[in-house]
């Protein structure tokens, strides 16, 4: 609504012709009112188009900002290398955060098809990034599942595990 009011306004803003800008027909030295363009009004359009240009850029930045966090992360965890979990997802975190912000306050760019491009690259990156995740996190438990069941065995003394034992359980 606000959107159409707007441009409404924009439209009753500008002459249909400027009175001052009359020029000659050929043909029954008529003076006919001939149609300027009103600088102000193309500026403002220009303007428009700018900041849009410019919410793209921020917008995009983000999520290449999300997007190399993500792959960074990945690549660490697929490598071996050592890595920090509080910080990479500390970065996510932050990252999504200033994601979903910018993404609610440019709602009008989600049909934008540079946008809708880099964000499923991002989502294929996510779910590649969750994936490796989820196999370090059962490699974890399975560890810890052999670290306790070591534990639990060394300081039994078999007392309520002798009978289990002779049945070759």
């Amino acid at each position: 609504m606000q959107a159409q009011e707007g441009a409404a306004a924009v439209v009753m803003e500008q002459p249909v012709a400027d009175i001052g800008a009359m020029t000659e027909a050929a043909a029954g030295n008529a003076l006919l009112p001939a149609l300027l363009p009103n600088p102000g009004v193309e500026a403002v359009i220009e303007g428009t188009d700018a900041a849009r240009s410019d919410e793209m850029r921020g917008l995009l930045a983000a999520i290449r900002r999300l997007e190399s966090i993500v792959e960074e992360e990945t690549v660490a965890l697929t490598t071996g290398k050592k890595i920090d979990f509080d910080d990479f997802s500390a970065r996510k975190s932050r990252s999504m955060l200033e994601f979903v912000r910018l993404m609610r306050a440019r709602m009008h760019l989600g049909g934008e098809i540079e946008i809708t491009a880099e964000i499923q690259r991002l989502r294929e990156k996510l779910e590649r990034n969750r994936s490796v995740l989820e196999m370090h996190y059962d490699a974890v438990r399975e560890v810890a599942a052999i670290i306790v069941k070591a534990v639990r065995d060394a300081e039994s003394d078999g007392t309520y595990t002798g009978r289990a034992a002779q049945d070759g359980k």
